[in-house]
């Protein structure tokens, strides 16, 4: 049978730990009086960028908070993400300008095309996102590291303008190999690290996990 006069003292021991800690994280959390529109990464060769940045659109939508969604390659795919987005018309736009992967495709020029009309739209999205009654709060600009890794875009141009966006405004990009540039422009940065994936085993996309 357990000492229960050890127990009460452990109990007492941890619950002061407990006070002590939450002090110390309000002290903490008082100094932090920012607000301000976040430029947000997520990279890596692990699954779940995207899948990340669209748990952070659906959060945004629960706010009530209005959002832009740019999908740069992912176009012919479709996605389960956008089939539930889709039935908020009046909080989200989705606009799908990809074609597939340069793979994919095997037309440089034209996947450059598209990368450029998709940029155009992205600027929009963000533009539209000044004043006092901006059109959106987040803007996700999904696999555009994909885009700017092949240098379908100007790397400078794109930093630049992120840089200068709305005040207010959140922006996430997504995909693998994020540049250096744009990781020190962002204030948040998140790389997925690969441990493990069903694909090297022979399990193919399945519908519900990758789309």
């Amino acid at each position: 049978m357990p000492d229960e006069r050890s127990e009460e003292e452990v109990n007492r021991r941890a619950n002061e730990k407990a006070r002590k800690r939450k002090a110390a994280r309000d002290r903490i959390l008082a100094t932090k009086t920012i607000e301000k529109g976040l430029l947000i990464v997520h990279t890596g060769k692990g699954k779940g960028k995207s899948t990340a940045a669209f748990g952070l659109v659906v959060r945004a939508l629960g706010n009530g908070m209005k959002v832009g969604v740019v999908q740069y390659v992912k176009g012919k795919w479709q996605t389960g993400e956008r089939g539930v987005l889709e039935k908020f018309p009046e909080q989200v736009e989705i606009r799908t300008m990809g074609e597939g992967f340069t793979w994919e495709t095997q037309d440089r020029a034209r996947d450059v095309r598209a990368a450029g009309n998709a940029w155009e739209v992205s600027k929009q999205m963000i533009e539209a996102s000044r004043g006092d009654d901006p059109k959106y709060d987040m803007v996700l600009l999904d696999e555009l590291n994909i885009v700017l890794r092949y240098g379908y875009l100007d790397l400078a141009e794109v930093v630049e303008f992120l840089s200068n966006r709305p005040e207010n405004l959140h922006v996430i990009v997504t995909g693998r190999n994020a540049k250096p540039e744009l990781v020190e422009a962002a204030d948040l940065v998140t790389e997925m690290t690969m441990v493990k994936h069903p694909f090297r085993a022979g399990v193919k996309a399945q519908k519900g996990i990758e789309f």
